[in-house]
Formats: C-alpha cells, structure tokens, sequence
C-alpha cells in the first residue's frame, strides 16, 4: 500500500518537476524580420555570436516589414527588426512597441537587365529614372508584399509623380514575394527592380542584371528593432528580448553587423546610439 501512494504522489508531481527544468532551459526568442536580413546572409552571421555570448536561441520569421509588424501585434513575436522607419514608429506610438533603437542601414539600387531599354545606366536621379521606366513602358517588377523596400518602391514612385500600383499598366508586375523571389523574377524577365543593397549582393543569379542607378540620398535604408510590449502581449518575453535588443546595439553586436561581409563588399553599416 505505502509503494502504491509513493508512487501515486511521484506521478502527481511529475508535471511540475518537469515544469521547472524545461522552462527554465527555454531561452529562445522569436525575432519578426524582413526578408532582406535572412536572404542577405546577416541572421546566419551574427547570430551564432548572439548565442555564444547569451545562451539565448533566435527564430526568425522573415517576412515583409508589414506582415512583420503585424506578426509583433498580434504578440507572436518577441521583438521585431525591420526597414520602414515610419511604420515602426507608428507602431510604437501604437503601443505595440516599447521604443524603436536605430540599428544599422544600408541602401536601395535600382536593378535593371544589361541591356537596359529605359536607357538610364549609371544615373543617381531615381526619380528620373522611374519616369524614364514609364515613358518606355519597361517591364518593371514590384514585391507588392507589404515590404519595407515596396514602402520605399512606392514613396519614390509618389515623388515621380506616378502610380503604377493603382493604375496597373502592363509592365508594371507585383509578385507578392520577397527580394530573392523578386530578383529571380527580375533576371527571367529582363526587368527593373528596387533591391536592398544587401540582398543584390548575396544574390547568386546576376548574369543578366547589373546596378543602374544608385547613390540618391532617397535610396538610404535604415532598419530599426523593437520590443513587443508585454503589456500588450503577456506572453513577450520581455527579458530574453531585450537581451536581444541590448545585443544589437551594443558594441558587440555593433561590430558583429559591421563584420559581415561578401567578397570584401560590407553589406550593412550600424549606426545605432550608445546608450547612456
């Protein structure tokens, strides 16, 4: 009788035994990003650092700058790093966010194909050159994802003084997909496409594609990261998470994002402010 309440008792317990050690080894964390971050190679470079240094493990879920953001309110990420400083804003004042921290940047360039029928290789006037694109009716392909870059592919568009997404002339292509998919799209195609800088220079398929315009001021690219709030979403991790944040933006992480390099080519410049 005494073997069998021993055992009764040993059973009973068991989930909460099990309950401390299994969360207590839980130290990971889910960071919403943008498909420039992953595509480029970046996550795969400093992460590994960010483990060896905190124990802590990093899922990514890459995906445009507006589905990330829409990941981080509905509290199914625990921090969020993205391109679209406006919309990031937005979403701390929001109250989906704790506060924005400026990370690094880099910038977009117009790809074309070699041949370039818009006639506007070696140009630094984007604006000039997506009017150049429309008056030759070049095939031209947007993400269409709700992405950071597509943000900045329509603001420069605005600024032309065209809107192609509403009017949907025939070369105008949206895919719905994320850089890589869209620079693959581009080379079959033999069509102009807005890239991060990032991206184009991991990307592996350029034979037919070059940079055709770059160097406009309005091409800058910055990416910042935020805490979800966990007054929001209670089940934010907030201390892994800002652990995260911490990282990034420290020297550490600072010199980890500068070190990251493809073929000698920097991919990512940090810029973020020293605490204190």
């Amino acid at each position: 009788m005494f073997r069998y309440a021993a055992l009764a008792v040993v059973i009973a317990l068991a989930p909460a035994f099990a309950a401390g050690p299994l969360s207590a080894q839980d130290r990971s964390i889910v960071v919403a990003s943008t498909t420039s971050t992953q595509d480029s190679g970046l996550f795969g470079h400093i992460l590994p650092l960010f483990k060896a240094k905190t124990s802590i493990d990093v899922k990514v879920v890459a995906q445009g700058t507006g589905q990330a953001l829409d990941t981080g309110r509905r509290g199914d990420a625990d921090v969020v790093f993205v391109h679209a400083k406006a919309q990031e804003e937005k979403f701390v004042a929001d109250g989906f966010g704790v506060k924005r921290f400026a990370v690094m940047y880099n910038d977009f360039v117009l790809i074309g194909p070699k041949s370039d029928p818009a006639t506007i290789k070696r140009g630094k006037d984007i604006v000039a050159a997506l009017k150049a694109v429309e008056r030759a009716a070049s095939l031209f392909v947007s993400r269409g994802d709700k992405s950071g870059t597509h943000a900045a592919e329509l603001a420069l568009w605005t600024a032309a003084g065209l809107d192609p997404a509403v009017a949907k002339p025939a070369w105008y292509r949206e895919i719905g997909q994320g850089m890589g998919a869209a620079l693959n799209t581009s080379a079959a195609m033999g069509a102009y496409v807005l890239a991060d800088r990032g991206t184009w220079i991991s990307f592996k398929n350029k034979d037919a594609l070059e940079i055709v315009v770059e160097g406009d001021a309005r091409l800058f690219n910055p990416y910042g990261v935020m805490l979800v709030n966990p007054a929001k979403h209670a089940n934010v991790k907030k201390e892994l998470g800002q652990a995260f944040i911490d990282w990034i933006i420290s020297s550490d992480g600072q010199n980890a994002i500068r070190s990251y390099r493809i073929e000698g080519q920097q991919l990512f410049f940090p810029n973020a402010v020293p605490a204190g």
